[in-house]
């Protein structure tokens, strides 16, 4: 049997964090379209082979999340991605939530679906792929005072926890995601007050559910006004009121922390998670901190390949060039 602890350990490796390259088709369709590239299953192979085939991306990386689509594809050299990933030491990973329904009591919010027919399809990416860490994402929304309702942060809490439990059980580590959405014209106090209660009836049911903290990853985001309130906030505040949050609701049983960018652009993200790194020190917070971004550390490199072949190595440095910065974020 696998140790959890240990693989969880292995993904927040010092100086090393975790691509998230789980993107379903229409999020994948939808960022090609942005850079002018027609998409296509094709098309969608080769992004993910520019990115993960991109040479060196050992040294900044300890996982990467698919999604399954990409588990079942080849890079360019005819190797399974998931195997190409485990032959340069980075941790294959996959999402296995199934996106977002409308949460029927609450007209505005969602609910994450997926648990029906999840063992088997976890004894499938766990033997059949070599998967080693999974991720399931529920997505809070902020509109005033209104949302997120307590009724949703429950539900969606009993089956991040549910999901946690049947992934350690088939022994992988479950990574836990209760994206709080950074659109909307919220402050950041309440962004901090929602992240605080959001954290807090996760653990809660994660402790229902008998779940091994020790062998988990807490995905979350940072503490950030909303988009739309007009303000941009300075890394110190991200970064003072995120550690708080953290503090306050995190066990320090938890081996490791990932933050998402969450829409933040590149630059944003870097300088956030430098802050909060810096802040993590002072206030010798129990956890290992890093990334786990998708869109901070990709739209740089899309922007320069296009989904032209004669651009990919360029675009791979660009890539290279990123990831050197979020990992410069951690020192």
């Amino acid at each position: 049997m696998t140790n959890l602890s240990d693989t969880a350990q292995q993904l927040v490796a010092h100086g090393k964090g975790i691509l998230a390259a789980d993107e379903s088709f229409s999020t994948a369709d939808k960022r090609l379209r942005e850079y002018g590239i027609e998409p296509s299953e094709e098309m969608r192979r080769k992004f993910r082979d520019m990115l993960l085939a991109t040479p060196g991306i050992d040294t900044y990386l300890s996982g990467v999340i698919l999604y399954e689509e990409t588990l079942e594809q080849n890079a360019d050299n005819g190797i399974p991605f998931a195997t190409l990933l485990a032959n340069e030491h980075v941790l294959p990973g996959i999402k296995v939530d199934q996106g977002l329904d409308e949460f029927p009591d609450s007209p505005g919010e969602s609910i994450t679906k997926g648990l029906l027919g999840l063992p088997e399809r976890l004894q499938e990416y766990r033997d059949t792929y070599g998967a080693r860490f999974t991720k399931w994402r529920a997505a809070i929304r902020i509109e005033g005072d209104r949302l997120p309702t307590s009724a949703m942060l429950v539900e969606n809490a009993k089956r991040l926890a549910s999901y946690a439990y049947e992934v350690q059980k088939a022994g992988m580590v479950p990574m836990v995601e209760p994206e709080v959405l950074l659109e909307g014209a919220h402050s950041r106090l309440r962004a901090r007050e929602v992240v605080e209660t959001t954290l807090h009836v996760l653990f809660d049911a994660l402790a229902e559910q008998n779940v091994d903290l020790s062998g988990i990853l807490l995905k979350t985001s940072m503490v950030l006004s909303g988009s739309k309130s007009g303000r941009t906030d300075t890394s110190e505040e991200v970064a003072e009121d995120t550690l708080a949050v953290l503090l306050a609701s995190v066990p320090k049983e938890v081996p490791g922390i990932v933050f998402l960018s969450g829409g933040q652009g590149p630059d944003q993200a870097t300088d956030n998670l430098r802050a909060i790194t810096a802040r993590a020190k002072e206030v010798q917070a129990p956890w290992i901190l890093t990334f786990s971004y998708a869109r901070a550390l990709q739209e740089e490199a899309l922007a320069v390949w296009k989904g032209k072949d004669e651009y990919e190595d360029a675009a791979r440095e660009v890539f290279i060039g990123r990831l050197k910065k979020v990992q410069a974020a951690l020192a």
